[in-house]
């Protein structure tokens, strides 16, 4: 890697002129310091920023506003949580031009109508913090009941983003009920061969990068306006391969590599001409067959919300120690 100098452009320069860059985190001083067009916050992030100075004046606040509510059971802790994670989402919201990307709640995955309710819960609460809705995505694992809870939330002007894609039909199921934006998670796919011995040869061997090359020439050929954003990558070599992308999700140590090296940054993805061709939509029953087919995807969706969960429990059990529930 070489080091930037006066008269080249930084990798993240020229990447920036090909996709739109999204900073997964939510470290306030990092996004200000890289300012990324979108960025995303979760329970996992949250918590974190329970220890950032930034972020004290809207903790103290939050656990005054608990302690007024007396004896803080369950029920508060949990209201705590979602003031938090909408309170960092608004501070993040002043950072950036885009789009934050709030999660909602993962032991909430395979309801719908819970997913709905929290969705519409936290799109007010931006609107009362003077956030509207257009600076917001509503983060949803994409189970079935997650589609379909984005297809009612897309139908009422609440955009989302279907995270934990791991399988075509599972993107393609997001696209057909309109959502915003798709999150396939290039670097857990990886993982998940690479624990099986599978190592590929090359970038373009890459299971992750090949699954998200896919996806991206699919939805272009159907004419889907879904957004298609890499996600979870492990190396400045995955987030390259996918040069061109709709956008691509990126950690702060991923833009901070990249923001210090030059080289050429060659486009990987372009848009294909939209093919019109007959093609069965997904439903619920061959969205189920197809990954229960597919023991990756499968697995790791399932493992994706167990750790979303476990995330926020742990953002909860953090708030309840610092309230002495």
């Amino acid at each position: 890697m070489t080091s930037t100098d006066t008269s080249s452009p930084s990798r993240l320069q020229q990447l920036r002129e090909l996709s739109v860059v999204v900073a997964d985190t939510g470290d306030y001083d990092a996004i200000a310091r890289l300012k990324p067009v979108d960025c995303t916050t979760n329970p996992t992030l949250v918590k974190k920023a329970l220890d950032l100075p930034v972020y004290a004046g809207l903790i103290e606040r939050e656990l005054e506003w608990a302690r007024a509510q007396g004896a803080p059971g369950k029920a508060v802790v949990d209201e705590v949580a979602d003031r938090l994670t909408v309170g960092v989402g608004a501070m993040l919201s002043e950072l950036i031009p885009g789009r934050v990307s709030t999660e909602v709640d993962a032991d909430l995955a395979h309801d719908t109508a819970a997913t709905v309710a929290k969705a519409r819960k936290f799109i007010q609460m931006y609107a009362e913090r003077g956030i509207p809705r257009e600076k917001v995505l509503i983060k949803v694992a994409a189970t079935w009941e997650g589609v379909e809870a984005a297809r009612q939330l897309q139908a009422e002007g609440i955009d989302c983003n279907l995270t934990l894609i791991f399988n075509p039909t599972q993107a393609l199921a997001c696209a057909e009920a309109g959502a915003f934006l798709i999150s396939p998670f290039v670097g857990r796919i990886l993982d998940w061969y690479k624990a099986r011995g599978q190592v590929p040869a090359s970038i373009d061997e890459d299971p992750g990068v090949k699954f998200v090359r896919g996806v991206y020439n699919e939805f272009k050929k159907r004419g889907h306006a879904t957004v298609v954003m890499g996600a979870s990558f492990r190396s400045v070599d995955q987030v390259l391969a996918l040069a061109g992308c709709d956008r691509l999700t990126i950690s702060p140590d991923l833009l901070e590599q990249l923001a210090s090296s030059t080289g050429v940054v060659e486009r990987k993805l372009s848009p294909l001409p939209r093919e019109d061709r007959a093609v069965a939509p997904v439903t619920a029953e061959s969205f189920a067959a197809d990954l229960a087919a597919d023991a990756m995807a499968s697995e790791k969706l399932a493992e994706g919300i167990a750790a979303f969960a476990k995330d926020l429990d742990a953002l909860r059990a953090d708030i309840g120690a610092r309230l002495g529930a």
